[in-house]
């Protein structure tokens, strides 16, 4: 895949977190199906265009992203129901600064946000995500004392697909 040319603004934060918000809202009213898959992150495009993707993915016990970026989109991500864990890198700590993400929380995040993702309680979660300009790229990182490390960068449209084999990006 390549990276998509695009001549739409990108959505501003503050857009993102309204558009997953309402979409939240629109999950929980019933106007979107929702599965679980206790194999892989269940996950479905809503919305796809020139500005922006939003996905609707569900996330059973234990389920998790690596430590990624989102190759340049900015985004937010609301939580409909259950308890995501984000640990969320910043420039020159030690640690991952974990945070429970809780039902109607919502996150926004710019373009050079390392996060991970998972569910670590019983059940299921249920989140919405969306990202400006439309994902295209993903990186993969570890924490090396106090800088990151590029494992590896992934050409992709949809933010659930299976991570690469970890291994030292060239």
């Amino acid at each position: 895949m390549t990276a998509r040319p695009t001549t739409a603004p990108a959505l501003s934060l503050a857009e993102l977190a309204t558009l997953t918000s309402t979409v939240a809202d629109d999950v929980r009213a019933g106007l979107y199906e929702v599965h679980a898959d206790e194999e892989s992150r269940w996950h479905v495009r809503i919305r796809c265009d020139e500005q922006v993707d939003v996905w609707l993915i569900s996330w059973t016990s234990e389920q998790g992203t690596q430590l990624h970026d989102h190759g340049g989109s900015s985004g937010a991500f609301t939580v409909v129901s259950g308890e995501l864990s984000e640990a969320v890198w910043t420039p020159g700590a030690e640690e991952l600064t974990e945070t429970p993400r809780r039902a109607g929380d919502s996150v926004i995040f710019g373009e050079h946000y390392v996060h991970d993702v998972r569910n670590v309680r019983t059940g299921t979660a249920v989140s919405v995500h969306a990202y400006s300009p439309p994902l295209s790229l993903m990186n993969y990182y570890d924490v090396d004392g106090h800088q990151l490390t590029r494992l590896a960068s992934v050409w992709t449209d949809d933010p659930e697909a299976p991570a690469p084999a970890l291994q030292a990006a060239s």
